[in-house]
């Protein structure tokens, strides 16, 4: 797991991918490269864990690229049990609630996160509380993603589990 600090180039390409999930015309060029500066990228290798049951999430990531999995039980028994998508935020309940993790999340292929630390955050709070809002509207979108996903895949899991015998 690498980290490593934002350059020229990766602003721009971060620009123009937060700019697909977010309404520019309240985020602007000037509020994303606000928000960058609180941030630093990190690499993952495919099947590296990006956090881990019973962590109390300490920063909130944004998958750039690659996907992530949420796996529960331990690393003897684990089983998928969903999908993180490039695009979405990860450890958001984790990190506003406080509570220890019940899941773990791991690197599914190569991944990209933009990461946002705590210390960083209550500062962003504090001098742009504006992308604090729209960092907490993003989140809400996110888990309402995974929602989503995860409904339709337990409603076709059942489906599927009580329509063999018919």
């Amino acid at each position: 797991m690498d980290t490593n600090m934002i350059t020229d180039k990766d602003r721009d390409q971060l620009a123009e991918f937060l700019g697909k999930f977010t309404d520019t015309q309240i985020f602007t060029q000037r509020e994303i490269n606000a928000f960058l500066d609180f941030c630093d990228l990190m690499a993952i290798n495919a099947g590296d864990i990006i956090a881990d049951i019973g962590e109390v999430g300490e920063s909130l990531y944004f998958l750039l690229e690659g996907e992530a999995q949420l796996i529960v039980g331990s690393t003897l028994n684990e089983m998928v049990v969903g999908q993180i998508p490039a695009g979405e935020m990860l450890g958001e309940m984790s990190f506003f609630d406080r509570n220890p993790r019940n899941v773990r999340l791991r690197a599914s292929k190569p991944t990209r996160l933009l990461r946002l630390p705590r210390q960083m955050y209550n500062r962003m709070r504090l001098e742009y509380p504006v992308l604090t809002v729209l960092l907490l509207e993003y989140a809400v979108i996110s888990l309402d993603n995974l929602y989503r996903r995860t409904s339709t895949d337990v409603a076709q899991l059942n489906q599927y589990i009580y329509s063999i015998g018919k």
